[in-house]
């Protein structure tokens, strides 16, 4: 009886990371303005939680910028977060982070995170879809006053901040993610959508 309940809530989770990854899927043709403002406001915070992520946010050849990212799972889980990329400081386009897990894991949680790339190369890996992080990475935690010395690791270096929640499992394994260029159109269902 009870490997009937652990697969109830398994297959119940499996539902729950399927409807959010079909509807992350239908936003991802549109632009978001508010999105920019809030990973204009993420990059502050990062700035003020540690003084020296202003260099990394100045020096990096690009970044993405993902303002909310939601976790969650037991045993099976799933992320999601749509963010704002930059190259040499200007937007360039926008990006979605998706991620499916299944291992130990157990809670949920939301957090800001930050891609930095170290050149053009890893940029452009990132834009055309070959970056996906294995399950061995894992970001470096964002804490006011400690050091955040940048670390790339093949041209890429990653760090997270904690929102809320309380997750017990840090590891950025299966995260995929697509990129949207500014300026392209789209076409959806309904009409071609202009992405500014």
């Amino acid at each position: 009886m009870k490997n009937l309940s652990e697969m109830k809530i398994q297959i119940s989770l499996l539902v729950v990371l399927l409807t959010i990854t079909s509807s992350s899927i239908a936003q991802v043709g549109a632009w978001d303005p508010k999105l920019e403002e809030k990973s204009a406001k993420t990059i502050s915070i990062f700035e003020e939680k540690n003084d020296s992520m202003k260099s990394y946010f100045e020096d990096s050849f690009g970044f993405v910028v993902f303002p909310s990212i939601g976790k969650g799972g037991i045993v099976v889980g799933g992320a999601h977060g749509r963010g704002i990329v930059y190259k040499k400081g200007e937007v360039i386009g926008q990006a979605k982070m998706t991620q499916v897990t299944v291992g130990f894991q157990w809670g949920g949680q939301a957090f800001s995170e930050v891609i930095f790339f170290e050149n053009h190369a890893a940029l452009e890996s990132f834009k055309n879809g070959n970056l996906e992080f294995a399950g061995q990475v894992s970001a470096v935690a964002i804490t006011k006053g400690a050091s955040a010395d940048i670390a790339y690791e093949n041209g890429v270096a990653v760090y997270t901040l904690s929102k809320a929640g309380l997750m017990y499992e840090a590891s950025l394994g299966g995260q995929k993610f697509k990129f949207l260029p500014k300026g392209k159109q789209i076409k959806t269902d309904e009409k071609i959508v202009e992405t500014e």
